[in-house]
């Protein structure tokens, strides 16, 4: 029998997949293509309607009093943004922090940079299809078929199925059609990158629909390990989803959804950013790297690794929606779901002699959720979203150091205390999270309009810590034993409970000047609960206690405006905004034990601007420009970890910006497609700037991230063939080849590594949409 977390026989099922959909596309698409072709060829410079779901209702995004920023699934397709990492190139006050998908996490205006948290959800939520994702790696996959992509700033707690403190993104799929429809693609280009996608939908019943979604991703990778002569941070991706929709009247309709994806990839390679200060003339990394034999790696993109680099995934689904139309126009809706996830690394040491054999976390989550709404109706003088929230997630994970025979000359050890030494840890939470939630809308005026909304959840989690006692080695005594017992010596935390009340608020004031314009304030409160450190840190010498981590409580303030200027050819939106986070939960790392925990530092405070625009001058032309200020930084972190060029316990950093913020993002997208007939030729470019950041929690001087400007570029054609529509694209992705991080990490010895950005990629795209 297959469970969850044993690999299915599934691949070689997906390699036959991915053809056969393409098979299928040789089937003559009806009214749905024909659709998509008027749209391709109206005479219309007019700007279309967006419709979002951020209020648990559908609505014109331009209604909604809240900052967000949209993607559809063709601007996806126009800018090559395949997967959840790229979309800092597209959007606002958005960063992804991704080594592997364990090691990932989602930040929105500066806030939510806790990766490798498996204790601790993200203070930005992610949502696939109305379902809370509990880890942020569960949407580390390629955006197979997506309809829509809304991510929402500031807290959201309100509506939302977990409490948010920073924002959500919300990832919307294609759903089953009532009329044949399809998209096949295939895409090359260089590093031996080759991506096949393919999708089909149609009735299968006059009340049954289908829907099936495929893709395969294969890639060498581009980093050059000189050890071997192999590339790195390549490897395979794959994964479907197929779904069902049951529509027997106008009343009721029934959504089931199932997915899988897999990944068996090298992601995660980090290479040298810097190998720390030089102190008394002498640089700690490099000495101890040049103790134990190790040849340090050629450039940036080289590293020089003797072991194996290598990430596997596992994950799926399944959910289930339905909506009754009830009378009198109440819609009631249901949201059944059930999620796994399955990570297991191996990672190297950063050198080619063998100080670590292997070290990481894997990590095993199952997740179930239900949630309950009930939505009034419209128009009239008052209207309101009300329900309730279940959700539980079972997490563990096994922390693994195998040593090799340099060990303590490599960590300034006694000789003998960790030299061939395996350690092998535990760890384990359960989380139980209930939640009653009202939202509802005083229309005021026919122009003026008062939203209040209430959250309540309570939140349950048992944890346990355990680390067995050190295999192998020699036998020692004396400070090797007391070294070797300090690092990796047997500890069981015992039962570790956590009880919390997270109260989440909102009041927002809106005003229609005129059709045009609309203007609004907010007030909002969010909160999430507490977490459990599930690696053991300093627990043996601070006590179990420290494995706990608080809650986090946000306080925010908005004041915004929505345009539609120039005969609805012109979108403009902006905004200020003021947050205030007490017990900001992050990330450190533990320079003594080489281990990264939680904690909570001190207050933040994130204040800024950001706006969107989109113009369509005229009919050939679409521009898209957005951008943010963001001032994040720390009001109160008095007992924070020190910079390796500070010889100190521990530093106060108060005042200093939050890791991973850039100041200044700024992001821009235009396309011009000639109306030809038959061919109509397209060019597409796009800019993404990003500001400095600091790199790491403790803001070294030596771990700071550069600003970088990516630009890309493509063209192409499309035209008509039968009922669908073709299109052939050649892209480039970071045309100047810019050499940037998109992260860094502490390493031993005062170093600090990053992950490097994609180079410079040539490709080719062919697709037709039927």
């Amino acid at each position: 029998m297959t469970t969850p977390f044993n690999r299915p026989p599934c691949a070689s099922a997906l390699r036959m997949l991915v053809p056969t959909l393409i098979a299928l596309a040789c089937v003559p698409g009806q009214a749905a293509a024909a659709e998509r072709k008027t749209a391709a060829t109206a005479d219309d410079t007019t700007l279309q309607t967006v419709t979002v779901n951020a209020r648990r209702r559908t609505e014109a995004a331009q209604s909604v009093p809240t900052p967000m920023a949209v993607l559809s699934a063709r601007t996806l397709e126009d800018q090559r943004l395949y997967r959840v990492q790229d979309l800092q190139q597209a959007m606002p006050s958005l960063n992804v922090s991704f080594m592997n998908p364990r090691q990932s996490s989602l930040s929105i205006r500066g806030l939510g940079n806790n990766p490798a948290s498996d204790g601790l959800e993200g203070s930005a939520g992610i949502y696939l299809d109305n379902v809370y994702l509990g880890r942020p790696g569960m949407a580390v996959f390629d955006m197979l078929d997506i309809e829509q992509l809304e991510l929402l700033r500031g807290p959201q707690g309100t509506l939302f199925g977990k409490n948010t403190t920073a924002g959500v993104l919300n990832i919307s799929t294609r759903k089953p059609s009532f009329t044949n429809e399809g998209s096949v693609s295939s895409s090359i280009g260089e590093d031996g990158y080759v991506q096949n996608q393919g999708s089909f939908s149609g009735p299968l019943s006059e009340t049954l629909a289908g829907r099936l979604s495929a893709y395969r991703t294969r890639e060498n990778g581009y980093v050059m390990n000189d050890y071997n002569g192999h590339t790195l941070g390549g490897g395979t991706r794959q994964g479907f989803r197929a779904q069902l929709l049951l529509e027997p009247d106008e009343a009721f309709n029934l959504r089931w959804i199932a997915d899988y994806n897999e990944e068996d990839s090298s992601a995660g390679t980090r290479s040298m950013f810097n190998t720390g200060p030089t102190i008394n003339g002498v640089n700690r990394y490099e000495q101890r790297a040049a103790a134990v034999g190790a040849t340090l790696a050629r450039g940036r993109r080289h590293v020089n690794l003797d072991a194996e680099q290598s990430v596997t995934v596992f994950q799926g689904g399944t959910s289930l929606e339905a909506n009754w139309t009830l009378p009198n126009d109440f819609t009631l809706t249901s949201i059944s779901a059930y999620r796994w996830w399955d990570f297991t690394p191996r990672n190297d040491d950063e050198l080619n002699v063998r100080v670590m054999d292997n070290v990481g976390q894997s990590a095993r989550d199952k997740q179930y959720s239900q949630e309950f709404r009930l939505a009034s109706p419209t128009g009239g003088a008052f209207d309101y979203v009300l329900g309730a929230y279940y959700f539980r997630q079972e997490m563990s994970n096994k922390v693994f150091t195998y040593y090799g025979d340099l060990a303590d000359t490599w960590n300034g050890t006694p000789n003998g205390a960790l030299n061939d030494v395996s350690s092998v840890g535990k760890g384990e939470i359960d989380t139980n999270s209930y939640a009653l939630f009202a939202q509802g809308t005083w229309h005021l005026s026919e122009r003026l309009d008062l939203t209040a909304g209430v959250r309540g959840t309570y939140e349950e989690k048992q944890a346990r810590v355990r680390r067995g006692a050190p295999v192998g080695g020699a036998a020692v005594s004396g400070a090797a034993a007391s070294v070797r017992n300090a690092r990796v010596g047997a500890y069981d935390s015992g039962d570790l409970n956590l009880y919390s009340f997270s109260p989440s608020a909102l009041l927002s004031l809106s005003y229609r000047f005129n059709e045009q314009l609309m203007g609004y304030a907010s007030l909002s409160h969010g909160e999430k609960s507490g977490g459990v450190n599930l690696s053991v840190a300093s627990a043996p010498v601070a006590g179990a206690d420290s494995l706990l981590i608080g809650s986090e409580r946000a306080n925010d303030a908005e004041l915004g405006i929505k345009s539609t200027l120039l005969d609805n050819r012109l979108q403009l939106n902006a905004n200020l905004f003021w947050t205030q986070v007490h017990g900001y939960q992050a990330n450190a790392y533990d320079d003594v034990n080489l281990t990264s925990y939680l904690t909570n530092a001190g207050t933040v405070r994130s204040r800024g601007a950001e706006f969107e625009a989109t113009l369509r001058p005229v009919r050939e032309l679409t521009l898209n420009l957005n951008g943010s200020y963001n001032d994040v930084r720390y009001l109160s972190y008095k007992d924070a970890p020190c910079p390796a060029e500070v010889a100190k316990a521990s530093c106060d950093l108060s005042g200093h910006n939050v890791v991973g913020a850039s100041k200044w993002i700024i992001n821009g997208n235009g396309t011009y497609e000639w109306q030809l007939d038959p061919v109509r030729p397209y060019v597409n470019a796009s800019y993404s700037f990003r500001s400095h950041a600091v790199g790491t929690i403790d803001d070294s001087r030596y771990g700071q991230l550069p600003s970088y400007a990516l630009f890309n570029f493509a063209t192409g054609l499309r035209g008509d063939l039968g009922d669908g529509q073709w299109d052939v694209s050649l892209w480039l992705k970071n045309v100047f080849d810019k050499t940037y991080y998109t992260n860094l990490w502490n390493s031993p010895n005062g170093a600090y590594t990053g992950v490097l950005g994609t180079p410079r990629t040539l490709g080719m795209t062919a697709r037709y949409d039927f």
